[in-house]
């Protein structure tokens, strides 16, 4: 518990530092980090990003940060298409593989982008968030790929339930996503 509030501790003078927002990717990609943890210090995890979010949320901050919840927004994407209030009716008659089936059809990676290119504003630092509470409908390694499409010049933090060695992930620290190796880890 210790070690995670020590690693935790460590995001915000990163973030304050200007080769962070200045970016430093590889062969000039843009600079994306991810922040793995264990999947049981989530609650931990998710109450520090509050307090990140409001450290720089002050009037005058060089750092304007936005979050995107996947889970959330899959939810929206969900209702946006009316099959929110279909979705329990779909797990509970025709099974999780159907349900999974329903869902994948229209949460595609891209419109995951659409709608953060959509909010993105005027921020200069992008969280990502629920990644495990939206695993299996979305995969984590598929949006960092496409979202240097989207974002450009932005550091994008990926808060990660599971295990990152900077070539792969690994989501709960059991399921092997397909390899990822742009991204920096945040904090060691």
């Amino acid at each position: 518990m210790a070690n995670i509030n020590r690693r935790l501790d460590k995001i915000i003078p990163k973030i304050k530092e200007d080769k962070f927002i200045q970016g430093r990717g590889l062969g000039n990609e843009i600079s994306f980090y991810v922040f793995d943890y264990e999947p049981n210090e989530e609650l931990i995890v998710r109450d520090y990003v509050n307090h990140i979010k409001k450290e720089f949320s002050y009037e005058g901050s060089n750092r304007r940060v936005i979050e995107f919840d996947l889970y959330k927004i899959l939810l929206d994407i969900a209702k946006e298409k009316r099959i929110f209030d279909r979705v329990f009716d779909v797990e509970e008659k025709q099974g999780k593989d159907a349900l999974y089936k329903a869902m994948t059809t229209f949460a595609k990676p891209d419109i995951f982008l659409r709608k953060i290119k959509e909010q993105l504003g005027d921020n200069n630092v992008v969280f990502i968030t629920g990644v495990g509470k939206v695993y299996p409908f979305v995969r984590s390694h598929t949006i960092l790929n496409n979202l240097q499409e989207v974002i450009d010049k932005i550091p994008v933090i990926m808060f990660f339930p599971g295990k990152y060695d900077t070539q792969s992930l690994q989501l709960f620290g059991k399921f092997k996503d397909d390899n990822y190796y742009r991204a920096f880890r945040l904090v060691e």
